[in-house]
């Protein structure tokens, strides 16, 4: 049976929770029930900072150290964060959604930046902000390419986690964001 999007983003997101809470077992009913009620906006919320998360570790990041030595770098995480996000609610759209970009920012950097202070935390998503609108309005051909690859890698890792008959596993794709990362870090770095 073939999965509609959102079933693909509700299932992407239980199983971003399982890999998350590692010795924390659901019962089948409780998956069903999880699976069935969960909102797919919410569901998105997730899985972008799931894979910011990853993206930072294969990247080998420190975001603790970067809160003291480079502030801005946390702006690109949520940057980063956001446009995840952009391209896992794209086709949502298409399906009658309107992603609040406001509640994600919240959403994103509450779950990424857990612990800092407001006041910081609103310096990083005002700052995440800022960076995603000037790589989303750019015309510059890296940045076109940029945004193109990682919608690419979007995509793929959707399906490879939830396509059994997927020619790649999640867990080689997963790489590919730390990749983009990097390569976003190093062009916020060198302005």
């Amino acid at each position: 049976m073939e999965m509609t999007y959102t079933e693909r983003l509700k299932l992407l997101h239980q199983l971003c929770q399982v890999e998350t809470r590692q010795g924390v077992q659901r019962s089948e009913e409780e998956a069903r029930e999880a699976f069935a009620n969960v909102d797919v906006e919410q569901a998105t919320y997730y899985i972008a900072s799931f894979v910011t998360f990853k993206a930072i570790q294969t990247a080998g990041r420190h975001p603790g150290e970067e809160l003291q030595s480079d502030f801005e770098m946390l702006g690109v995480y949520q940057c980063f964060a956001l446009l995840v996000f952009a391209f896992l609610t794209m086709p949502l759209v298409q399906e009658g959604h309107q992603p609040d970009y406001d509640e994600a920012q919240i959403r994103i950097g509450s779950a990424l930046f857990e612990g800092i202070s407001a006041e910081l935390l609103a310096e990083i998503i005002e700052s995440g902000f800022h960076k995603f609108r000037l790589i989303a309005e750019a015309d510059a051909e890296h940045w076109l390419e940029y945004r193109e690859n990682l919608d690419k890698v979007t995509i793929s890792y959707i399906i490879a986690a939830t396509d059994d008959e997927s020619p790649h596993g999640a867990a080689e794709v997963l790489p590919l964001f730390g990749q983009l990362l990097s390569q976003l870090c190093e062009a916020f770095s060198s302005i």
